[in-house]
């Protein structure tokens, strides 16, 4: 019997990882199945600017994955049982259970109200497409001069609000910062973000806690009632809970604890990846939620996983950090380079260069998904990555 391997989500860490393993291991030794509630790869990048009315081009799966192997099934999880080594999942057909020999759960995450009130009943959010085309649909009819007000001074909150605010120069856009604004960033970072909010008319609530949101307004944490048409909560992630209610070993945010290969501490045949797992970083910090964290833990993963299945060697994927890329609408951006640990240096890179480079990151990433030998140590696939690379930067600033 071959090898039995399901992969639980198709976002960037998911897609890769089954990718990887296809390209790495024999389909005579193993099965490889990723299942996934949709039939398309979503950028989750860019769900800001689906919610401003952009189209993104669709990458289905099937043409994806088509003679790698990989089966895809449709279905939504609805359970792991860590002990039993199933999962259960539930599709057009109705409801079964997979077995496994070794699972990769690469669930990740979704918007987190934080128990605020009012967040789930009155919010819109873009942490995925459901989300973000809910949005769509409501900036939509809004007309003139009325007020978005995005919660969270976050990336997702400074791209939601910049992309509303460049889309639509007919509302009044805000956005509500429990810090300073972009107070994580250089100096040099700060003053272009500011430069950038105030010419495309945001108003900035800075330190400003939302502790409740209403139908058409946020409270913040000193009383004060902020008008808000729509309200656009993007203040965190919450992982999925499917993690949280097995036996696995996980956080108290309910991420499966790994250990440097992201393999589950508890359970050995699991292995954990992007969002969904705890991973610690340089200086002993946790990696934040992020496309730029989960990627290499992919490849950490799909490396591990197919070394233990062959005897080979286990490999050491450098998890750190180069730089924060944020788009500011379509025509600026900010690129700020940080330490490995993920801290501000001095150096940045603005304005449309750093909108080009933003996109180029984007790009790269949707096509690392659809090419999973990207990484590979070997000179043919080196050259092909660097070709297409270079073609996607040509074609950016075209």
């Amino acid at each position: 019997m071959r090898h039995r391997i399901i992969v639980l989500g198709a976002g960037y860490t998911g897609a890769i990882v089954a990718g990887r393993l296809a390209k790495r291991l024999r389909r005579e030794d193993v099965a490889i199945t990723l299942v996934n509630a949709e039939p398309d790869f979503v950028e989750r990048v860019r769900m800001h600017q689906l919610a401003t009315g952009q189209d993104l081009s669709p990458r289905p799966f099937s043409e994806m994955f088509a003679g790698t192997g990989v089966e895809l099934r449709l279905a939504k999880v609805t359970g792991v049982d860590v002990d039993g080594k199933t999962v259960a999942v539930v599709d057009a057909k109705g409801a079964e259970e997979l077995p496994y020999d070794t699972l990769v759960y690469a669930l990740g995450s979704g918007w987190n109200a934080e128990g605020v009130p009012g967040v789930a009943e009155h919010a819109y959010e873009i942490a995925g497409r459901p989300g973000a085309l809910r949005l769509r649909e409501r900036l939509a009819r809004l007309d003139a001069g009325q007020t978005v007000v995005v919660v969270g001074g976050g990336l997702t909150g400074l791209e939601a609000a910049t992309e509303i605010a460049e889309a639509r120069p007919d509302l009044d856009v805000a956005l509500a910062a429990g810090g300073g604004l972009g107070d994580w960033l250089s100096p040099k970072g700060r003053e272009h973000l500011r430069k950038v909010v105030g010419k495309l008319g945001i108003t900035v609530h800075e330190h400003a806690a939302v502790t409740g949101v209403e139908a058409d307004s946020v409270v913040t944490a000193d009383g004060t009632s902020i008008p808000a048409a729509v309200t656009v909560w993007t203040t965190g992630f919450a992982v999925h809970p499917i993690a949280k209610a097995s036996a696995l070993e996980v956080t108290g945010t309910g991420q499966i604890v790994v250990d440097e290969t992201m393999r589950s501490v508890s359970h050995p045949d699991v292995y954990a990846v992007g969002d969904a797992a705890m991973v610690m970083g340089p200086g002993d910090k946790p990696l934040r939620m992020s496309c730029a964290s989960g990627i290499p833990t992919a490849w950490q993963a799909a490396g591990a996983i197919a070394a233990r299945l062959t005897g080979g060697k286990l490999p050491n994927t450098p998890l750190r950090y180069f730089n924060q890329c944020i788009s500011l609408g379509r025509k600026e951006g900010l690129i700020q380079y940080v330490t490995a640990d993920d801290r501000a240096v001095g150096a940045v890179l603005t304005g449309r260069p750093a909108a080009v480079y933003k996109e180029v990151v984007c790009k790269g990433a949707a096509w690392g998904v659809a090419n999973p030998t990207f990484g590979l140590p070997t000179r043919r696939r080196r050259v092909t990555r660097e070709r297409a690379a270079a073609g996607s930067a040509v074609k950016s600033l075209a």
